[in-house]
């Protein structure tokens, strides 16, 4: 089936045309929705008209979230070029790494990045186009906002394919390895869309305002699209930055977010030692790490029953489960069981749990987490041996351990390859965080296996204390073995300021565990 979406998108405009469609914090940028579809127009037209962009041709976003949000779904699905996303905050030997890869026609970035990526786009043949209007462009280099001045508001004839086009390419997060290159046709991209009116209880409607502060390239788009398709609004900003976020909350009256756990206990913090009218917030979504009942006890007595907790992934970009409002309780030891899930299967989505050789195990066993679903992605781009190994008839193997109760609520225990084998023990590192979370000394954490010459690997955990607070090494050990027993706890913790993080917070691990394989490696050498 093909579609047009400057018909749909008039269609929206008909409904919603006047209300605000977009708002961008840092640059003060406001657009209704009719004003925010004959831009999108003029951008995609500038693509397939000025800048050449056809069939099969590829560009690349290098763009923060409010230029991001400019150049995003409603733009990519009215032309028939497709869009490569990638994290603007990617070291530049990293986005040649990924340009080498796609080949994109050309590539819009933010101006501030010309004098570090002009030469390698020259290089790479790419043309390049800036983003912001300035009088010292370099020669060459074209301007985003001349080529819009000059291009038609007109809707256009494009209608792309649902479910054969890719709209849109974006790399995985690289949390455990390199990122891979993920392809999307607009039909994945509604069935996220669609995955979010399905869970009525999160609440999207026309007076919905959510607030977009993890990258749009990544996650954060999952919440951008329902909140354009139900005449809400949607609010960017550029970073992660909690007193500004709680400044935009109370300003804006946000109804919407999306925080990692580290980030709202924090926002925590902030809120008991200087109270803020927040009470405009109706749903905060959280994922990428699970939630420390103590902690969850806290931020439901100080904001209310506002939280959801959902499990999704680049490769199957929907809402696959969410532990909803009515789950998040701790009054009892059932109730605190379940928060270590993530939630029952959204309806529609076949779950289940895989052994070694692809067989479905019973409800409790642990074993791999295989997905079918609208959204499952159409593979990696480039890369047909890592798609055959990953996708088998439409079911993608995620790589994620856990386990389905029965009651259907979905366990992440670990990804497969953050599990630690010590001395022939399987330590799963997210449960190891998981109870060192649970001290209150304790801010974040990321518990690795670091080598041993008897054990293979050792359980060492790397942590970073709250502000004011203070905990020793052994207290912290003695703290996980009470809970998780002694094979499970560290056998070392060293103590950091900081940690890797991704821009949406979520610990990087694989950062933490090549500093210690790298040591061993030179050791031996």
């Amino acid at each position: 089936m093909k579609l047009n979406f400057c018909r749909v998108m008039r269609g929206l405009v008909r409904r919603f045309g006047e209300a605000e469609a977009l708002v961008n914090v840092e640059r003060g940028r406001r657009l209704t929705y009719r004003e925010y579809h004959l831009l999108t127009n003029r951008i995609a037209n500038a693509l397939r008209g000025e800048l050449g962009i056809g069939q099969g041709d590829r560009f690349m976003l290098i763009l923060e979230n409010d230029n991001l949000s400019l150049l995003h779904m409603p733009m990519f699905l009215k032309q028939e070029g497709t869009a490569v996303l990638t994290n603007m905050r990617d070291s530049l030997e990293e986005h040649r790494r990924q340009i080498e890869f796609v080949g994109p026609k050309l590539v819009i970035l933010e101006n501030r990045l010309l004098g570090s990526h002009l030469p390698m786009l020259r290089e790479l043949g790419c043309v390049v186009v800036a983003v912001d209007a300035a009088s010292d462009l370099p020669a060459g280099v074209l301007c985003l906002p001349d080529l819009i001045a000059r291009a038609s508001d007109e809707d256009n004839d494009v209608a792309l394919d649902q479910t054969g086009h890719t709209a849109m390419m974006r790399f995985t997060g690289g949390t455990t390895g390199k990122g891979k290159c993920a392809m999307y046709t607009p039909d994945k991209i509604m069935a996220c869309r669609d995955s979010f009116f399905i869970h009525t209880e999160l609440g999207w409607d026309a007076q919905t305002r959510a607030l977009h502060v993890a990258p749009l390239s990544h996650g954060a788009a999952m919440l951008f699209y329902p909140t354009l398709f139900s005449g809400g609004t949607s609010v960017t900003m550029n970073a992660l930055d909690l007193g500004a976020w709680i400044d935009t909350v109370e300003r804006e009256r946000i109804s919407h977010s999306f925080l990692v756990p580290t980030a709202l206990y924090r926002l925590l913090e902030l809120q008991n030692a200087a109270p803020r009218n927040l009470t405009s917030l109706r749903t905060l979504l959280y994922g990428a790490a699970p939630m420390s009942p103590a902690k969850l006890k806290d931020l439901l007595d100080c904001f209310g029953p506002i939280f959801v907790q959902s499990y999704a992934a680049t490769e199957a970009a929907m809402i696959v489960s969410l532990l909803g409002k009515a789950d998040h309780r701790t009054d009892s030891a059932e109730a605190i069981d379940r928060l270590a899930s993530t939630g029952r299967t959204t309806p529609g989505v076949e779950v289940f749990i895989a052994d070694e050789q692809g067989n479905e195990l019973p409800a409790g066993k642990t074993g791999e987490i295989r997905i079918r679903c609208r959204a499952v992605v159409q593979g990696y781009y480039g890369n047909p041996e890592q798609t055959v190994a990953e996708f088998d008839q439409d079911c993608w193997h995620s790589g994620d351990l856990g386990f389905i109760d029965a009651e259907g609520y979905l366990h992440l225990v670990d990804r497969l390859k953050d599990m630690i084998i010590s001395g022939g023990f399987n330590v799963y590192a997210i449960e190891v965080e998981a109870a060192l979370a649970e001290h209150p000394a304790v801010l974040m954490s990321a518990v690795v296996g670091r080598p041993h010459p008897e054990w293979g690997e050792a359980v060492h955990g790397e942590v970073v204390l709250r502000e004011g607070l203070e905990a020793s090494e052994q207290d912290l050990i003695d703290h996980v073995k009470a809970r998780l027993g002694s094979y499970k706890a560290p056998k070392t913790i060293t103590f950091a300021a900081s940690l890797p993080l991704s821009p949406v917070g979520k610990v990087l691990r694989r950062e933490v565990s090549e500093r210690y394989w790298a040591q061993s490696a030179r050791s031996i050498n």
